[in-house]
């Protein structure tokens, strides 16, 4: 019997008090050293009053399978494992087996961000099953193609299913009983930093003025096309992009003199970069990859006190577009002119309205509801698991 099932003398699995301290493991397709993002805010916060472990997805680069774990600074366990390409799914789950004994798991979560992890996880027996769905992970690019029916199997097990937006919601509210949308939030404090920023990074300091600028990933989401054709249209603005390139080749991306690619940059960094730029944008291509996406940068822009330009991602346009909150552009020539509205536009009525939206949107906030959520759904499962218990014990 795995230990996350003990039983009471009814037969009946016994569920701790949804108080009591937590193990949390989390089992996702974002590398924890990435980009900071959903994954990171949520599990730190877990962290301060459960514990926590952050699978990755395996590495293929060990012809002898090992588990690598360490301590990261905010108390959350990184394990990821090492496998060959050729190694059987049993060797994944005899990894996972052993990580879950190592970490004395009693009471466990399982907190999904990729149903890929059923693969290797789908034997345990935990107090609950959360599935976060922060993207739609089958419209990017690579996706496995067997991503959809693993899907469908964990909305079968979970508990309880979160979306990372309104369009994701709308999609998969139907598919679950226990659906709630808990769009991203921001850490204010974090990029209202941006405000007091005097000294500019070395890379970004030369770059001449005015300056739009984007942090993220550079990937099948961004809109080549009209980055290019917005950058000749006003070639004496510049554009800074900031994030690692993925999917997608760096010599895919446009080249012109006022188009300036800075590489990957830590999260503590970007309220030093942001610092600098005149207007902040989200040049997304509108495609299958962005259909659900609701993008973290948007709160985390209007904190910084930067005025945002983005194409018409449906989230954005509901949440910040229609609220005066992000000016909207689908074309090059709307895009450009867009930027200068924005460039325009009166700052301290803008940042009253960021403010008064971000109110309630810090992740420390969201955090506490979500907890609220998982709290009711271990006990929902606690009470099933009792009745059906004694539903056994009288036939």
């Amino acid at each position: 019997m795995n230990k996350t099932e003990r039983v009471s003398r009814s037969g009946a699995p016994m569920v701790p008090t949804p108080l009591a301290q937590l193990t949390i493991v989390c089992l996702s397709h974002l590398r924890w050293d990435f980009v900071y993002q959903r994954p990171q805010h949520l599990m730190t916060r877990a962290a301060r009053h459960h514990r926590v472990v952050y699978v990755e997805e395996p590495k293929l680069d060990a012809e002898i399978a090992f588990m690598e774990t360490r301590k990261d600074r905010s108390g959350v366990t990184i394990a990821i494992p090492h496998v060959s390409a050729s190694s059987p799914g049993s060797v994944l789950r005899e990894l996972f087996d052993t990580l879950l004994r190592s970490e004395e798991s009693d009471p466990l979560v399982l907190w999904y961000y990729t149903p890929m992890a059923l693969q290797f996880a789908d034997h345990v027996r935990p107090c609950a099953i959360v599935y976060d769905c922060m993207d739609e992970l089958s419209a990017f690019a690579g996706a496995p193609p067997e991503l959809p029916a693993l899907e469908q199997q964990l909305l079968m097990r979970a508990d309880l299913v979160l979306t990372g937006g309104h369009s994701l919601y709308c999609s998969k509210r139907a598919l679950h009983p226990n659906v709630h949308e808990f769009p991203s939030g921001v850490d204010v404090a974090h990029f209202a930093a941006a405000k007091r920023v005097r000294c500019e990074p070395a890379d970004q300091s030369a770059i001449p003025k005015p300056r739009a600028g984007f942090f993220g990933v550079l990937d099948e989401r961004l809109d080549r096309g009209l980055l290019a054709a917005t950058a000749a249209l006003a070639p004496d603005w510049h554009f800074v992009l900031i994030g690692p390139v993925t999917k997608i080749s760096p010599a895919d991306l446009p080249q012109a003199p006022n188009l300036h690619y800075l590489g990957p940059k830590l999260y503590e960094e970007l309220p030093q970069y942001i610092a600098g730029w005149d207007v902040a944008m989200m040049p997304f291509a509108i495609n299958a990859a962005t259909r659900y996406i609701s993008p973290t940068k948007t709160p985390e822009y209007l904190a910084a006190g930067k005025p945002v330009v983005s194409t018409p991602i449906a989230d954005v346009v509901r949440t910040y577009g229609d609220g005066g909150l992000a000016h909207i552009a689908g074309t090059p020539d709307a895009f450009v002119q867009a930027i200068r509205d924005a460039l325009c536009e009166p700052a301290a009525r803008r940042q009253a309205l960021a403010d008064a939206h971000l109110a309630s949107q810090a992740w420390d906030q969201i955090w506490a509801r979500v907890a609220e959520r998982l709290r009711a759904a271990i006990i929902d499962r606690r009470l099933k698991t009792h009745a059906a218990a004694i539903h056994r014990s009288l036939a």
